[in-house]
């Protein structure tokens, strides 16, 4: 079993690797290959998503940056302490998470931002070694059915004990808290399937079952 959490050479999936050869081609400038976890890696709050966006995440480097997406996700990551500032558009913009880290299910864009389910089974080592290495205290919160399901298998357990909905919360049997949010996709935000507040309720769950279980990231 693989123990690294990423690895930028990844081309495991003929389809994404293909579709990223294209898209370097149309956008010279994107940054268009797997993109790296972002956060503290000793993290107590894990955050998985679902894929980089493609003039989002697959253009910057950086999940959730660039895209509509991120800019619910970091202004309530500052709104609860995850973050040192609400806005997140650009790599170099100084953002930085405080005890919380991002990794998504599948690291490369993929056709049309849906993943073939062999794709997520193919990416599901590194989201393995990112639990490997989580906080025992920690707390998972999965953006979407997808990462739900990552995240489950990743842990080889079984999704109908574990059902997925927004607002769901999981004690999983080693002690870790899951937590499930619909995905913060303009999608979800613009139909009103995902509002702000149902997004903050989830978050301030996380901050207080963080609180609650005590200490922070690293000791």
């Amino acid at each position: 079993m693989s123990s690294t959490v990423f690895d930028p050479a990844c081309r495991a999936c003929p389809r994404l690797a293909r579709h990223l050869a294209a898209v370097r081609r149309e956008h010279p400038d994107y940054y268009a290959r797997p993109v790296p976890p972002f956060g503290d890696a000793h993290a107590r709050l894990l955050i998985v998503g679902l894929a980089p966006g493609m003039h989002g995440a697959n253009r910057t480097g950086r999940p959730f940056t660039g895209d509509y997406a991120g800019i619910l996700l970091y202004r309530t990551l500052y709104r609860y302490g995850f973050a040192n500032q609400p806005d997140g558009a650009d790599p170099d913009d100084g953002l930085r998470l405080i005890d919380c880290r991002i990794a998504n299910s599948v690291k490369c864009l993929p056709p049309g931002n849906k993943p073939l389910p062999e794709e997520v089974a193919h990416c599901n080592r590194f989201i393995r070694a990112e639990l490997a290495r989580h906080s025992p205290r920690g707390v998972v919160l999965a953006l979407g059915a997808i990462a739900h399901g990552a995240v489950l298998k990743a842990l080889g357990l079984k999704p109908k004990e574990f059902p997925f909905g927004h607002g769901n919360e999981h004690r999983l049997p080693d002690g870790r808290c899951l937590l499930d949010s619909y995905h913060c996709s303009r999608y979800n935000t613009q139909t009103g399937r995902l509002t702000p507040a149902m997004f903050a309720r989830v978050v301030r769950t996380a901050r207080a079952r963080l609180d609650a279980r005590g200490g922070r990231s690293g000791k």
